[in-house]
């Protein structure tokens, strides 16, 4: 793990792009990732937000993870709450109350996306959830109707072979019927993978709660 000397965390590493004073969407790489691979994906959503794609706090196999698991998809709940408070720390600095920040996910940084809207609803405008699950027996509530009103965008590959079938059921289950949600939900004729035409409504989606 990635912490100073006392234990603690090491500060994030952070790759901004966009006008300081706009909605803050914060994109949230993949596990074994880095915020490098995820930013260039701003350069196809609006180009009148703020973008921060942040690096998670946990190396791993060359890259960097949200969490310790149990599984694919599946986080150790303490590893979970421990990230979670660490982000919420960043985020409370570079967010002003009022400020609507956005969540936008993929894979591994999907189900950490999920935990941090499931742990405070109200903290979030809205969050993306690419290719990837929601944080299930992980120590975060999946009551229903936990996300009453919250935008929602969803996206799953019919041919990932990555993330459970399972959890991509009962994660589609949740957030078109059970949380409560206002969601946005496709399905790809693809793998564990963006396509452009899932960006492209994505982009929309962001354009349209924004």
């Amino acid at each position: 793990m990635t912490r100073n000397a006392d234990g603690n965390f090491a500060p994030p590493t952070v790759i901004q792009r966009g006008p300081d004073d706009a909605p803050l969407v914060v994109l949230l790489h993949g596990r074994g990732s880095d915020a490098h691979e995820i930013i260039d994906l701003a350069d196809q959503l609006p180009a009148r937000l703020s973008y921060a794609a942040v690096r998670a706090p946990i190396a791993e196999g060359g890259g960097f993870a949200w969490f310790v698991n149990r599984g694919i998809g599946r986080p150790v709940a303490e590893s979970l709450t421990e990230t979670m408070a660490w982000f919420r720390g960043w985020l409370d600095i570079e967010a002003e109350p009022g400020r609507d920040v956005f969540l936008v996910g993929f894979s591994g940084g999907a189900a950490f996306a999920g935990g941090l809207i499931l742990a405070d609803p109200a903290r979030y405008a809205g969050a993306a959830i690419l290719n990837g699950t929601m944080p299930f027996d992980a120590g975060v509530p999946t009551t229903a109707g936990r996300l009453a009103g919250v935008p929602m965008f969803l996206s799953h590959g019919l041919a990932d072979t990555v993330i459970p079938l399972d959890l991509q059921v009962r994660t589609w289950e949740y957030l078109a019927n059970d949380a409560g949600s206002v969601t946005t939900a496709r399905r790809d004729p693809a793998g564990h993978q963006l396509t452009a035409d899932g960006v492209a409504e994505l982009s929309t989606w962001l354009e349209a709660h924004t």
